[in-house]
């Protein structure tokens, strides 16, 4: 067994040699200067253009790229290969390909107005490119939708105190939205009423746990089951998830529907603000507690770990080891997602350009101390893989408790109170993934003209396209194919990502260097096609369409989650290898036409 502390010690280690040194390189590789003036000044509208302070662009960034998918990712992958592998990749992989990603996205929108990375890549390649990639970024934002749906079902099967904390969390978020936006009432007496509010929902969550249907065993004998008596067994995913898991996610779906259809400030911006607390006093306050545990041994139980550090190349899961370890965990070590986060909204509030480096690169250093916590939670408790992987997320709730206790904190409510800074996160992930999925189908269709463009675009049917298909995704119960279906479309997406950083240096000076940017894009590209085509090909179609192993018996539901997985993963290998292929030849072109025409400012590529 190995203390704890070491595996945050290494990780802060790596991670502060990443940001003193690497970064600053970074910054002046794409040449960052206070001289030029920001999109957030030059377009400055008090609507999406908004210059804004570092520290507080830095609280919205974080709390928005860190979402559920840093601690999901970490937990599964210890659980099934152990926590040393785990460890390396978030440790290495974060601060040379993760934060370089987040960097050089932010980056290039800069450089290009504030415009998204599928606008970017556009500009050098044509609409064509543009629209594949806007489809590939929308075809993974139902798979965020899936499995962030999923998580909080489970979570809140587990600890069914998180689920009514969680309804008095989003309830105080609107009431907060109206106190600000509509009252005007004063901002900093008012933040600390609801944060006092929202711990008090915590402890009211303890007090009056909710379920749906009977929940899991470790929930409270007082806990309130709404449906008391009946079995749910006829719910799609009943047999697979249970009937409490099964019955909460739709409501999640439709809560993420619900959510991206009101104006940002009734219930995102307010709830935004009230997760960086919760993200604050989570990660901060277990990285703190992990070191006074250690120091004066003040927790319940010694902080060691307990899984074993490498349980082989095939896995407790039977999954091997490469490339599965590298699609499971993405947020965390490297995530497109934060490409859409970076190029969509914090270009267009960066104050000044030498922000960026902070923001970008050092956000994602953040996330990565986020998921070292998740490891470490999970390392504590070991879970029993064979139980089914989905008994393995509550583990964060359950280990982050015992770390608390170094505090003198008890589990009763430490354990809670991580279980909704859990579900706050994936709850904002949810939603915010369905507006954005709205965002990139609008980019796509631009004016609606026929009726079938018109549903596409509309706010509410729009979201039925995305949830429904997320939930026959779900109602397999593949818990672990789905998510490395979405850990492989994610990183897919940061290697397009890293593509149009490429394309984007490669147009702007024939000098530069496309070493740090083309090398990580390759090794996306090439772990994440194989890791997606193993999962079409070997867990999808041989294993249970060829053997017939489904785990249960092959419903309906089943058979076309399956089917779903196939089409959605080589659909994303077709649109990713595509734009491969389109980026090279436009790479190819840039450096064969020489230094006369390349983009002198960084920005748009001149037309003479």
């Amino acid at each position: 067994m190995v203390q704890i502390i070491w595996l945050v010690a290494a990780v802060l280690v790596l991670f502060s040699l990443g940001y003193f040194g690497y970064s600053r390189y970074l910054a002046q590789f794409v040449e960052l200067d206070d001289a030029n003036t920001t999109p957030a000044h030059k377009y400055e509208d008090g609507q999406e253009y908004v210059p804004a302070k570092k520290p507080v662009l830095l609280g919205h960034h974080y709390s928005s790229i860190a979402g559920g998918a840093p601690i999901v990712g970490p937990i599964t992958a210890g659980v099934v290969w152990g926590w040393l592998p785990a460890l390396l990749w978030i440790a290495i992989g974060n601060p040379l390909l993760g934060a370089t990603h987040d960097f050089v996205s932010l980056s290039a929108s800069l450089r290009h107005e504030g415009k998204s990375i599928g606008y970017i890549i556009g500009q050098y390649v044509g609409e064509r490119g543009k629209n594949m990639l806007l489809w590939f970024a929308f075809l993974t934002i139902v798979l965020v939708v899936a499995v962030f749906a999923l998580v909080v079902a489970i979570v809140f099967n587990a600890y069914p105190e998180a689920a009514t904390a969680s309804l008095i969390y989003i309830g105080l978020a609107v009431l907060f939205g109206g106190y600000l936006y509509q009252l005007n009432l004063p901002f900093i007496p008012g933040t600390v009423a609801f944060v006092v509010a929202m711990f008090v929902g915590v402890y009211l969550g303890i007090l009056y746990p909710l379920a749906l249907f009977e929940p899991a065993a470790r929930a409270p004998a007082e806990t309130f089951v709404l449906l008391e008596g009946m079995s749910g067994s006829w719910l799609p995913g009943a047999a697979s998830l249970g009937a409490n898991t099964a019955a909460w996610v739709p409501i999640i779906i439709l809560y993420g529907a619900l959510a991206s259809a009101l104006p940002v400030w009734v219930l995102l911006q307010p709830r935004d603000y009230l997760s960086s607390f919760l993200l604050y006093t989570g990660v901060g306050g277990a990285l703190l507690a992990i070191i006074v545990g250690t120091v004066l041994g003040t927790s319940s139980q010694p902080l060691v770990t307990n899984l074993e550090p490498f349980y082989g190349f095939i896995g407790r899961s039977g999954a091997p080891l490469f490339p599965l370890l590298f699609i499971t965990i993405a947020c965390g070590t490297i995530s497109g997602f934060h490409s859409l986060v970076s190029s969509g909204t914090t270009s267009k509030q960066l104050n000044k350009e030498s922000d960026a480096r902070v923001i970008g690169y050092g956000g994602m250093l953040g996330e990565g101390l986020l998921a070292i916590v998740a490891l470490s939670t999970v390392a504590i408790v070991s879970p029993d893989v064979g139980g089914g992987i989905g008994l393995a997320l509550p583990t964060f709730a359950q280990g982050g408790g015992i770390i608390l206790t170094s505090f003198g904190i008890p589990t009763t409510f430490g354990g809670p109170f991580m279980a909704l800074v859990l579900v706050s996160f994936l709850l904002t992930s949810t939603d915010t993934a369905v507006r954005l999925g709205r965002y990139m189908m609008e980019e796509i269709v631009g004016t609606p003209e026929t009726s079938i463009q018109k549903a596409a675009t509309n706010r509410y049917s729009n979201a039925a396209v995305q949830g429904i298909p997320a939930y026959i995704l779900i109602t397999s119960g593949s818990w672990l194919t789905l998510w490395q279906l979405f850990g492989g479309a994610n990183q897919l997406l940061a290697a397009l990502a890293l593509l149009t950083a490429t394309v984007w240096l490669a147009n702007w000076d024939e000098s530069k260097q496309l070493i740090s940017t083309g090398v990580p894009m390759a090794l996306m590209v090439f772990i994440t096609v194989l890791g997606l085509g193993w999962l079409a090909f070997h867990d999808n179609l041989y294993v249970k369409f060829i053997q017939g192993e489904w785990g249960g018996a092959p419903t309906l539901f089943a058979q076309l989650s399956a089917v779903v997985q196939i089409v959605l993963a080589l659909t994303l290998i077709g649109l990713a290898l595509a734009l491969v292929v389109i980026g090279y030849q436009s790479i190819s072109s840039a450096r064969g036409r020489g230094s006369g025409t390349t983009v002198a400012d960084g920005g748009s590529p001149r037309d003479d």
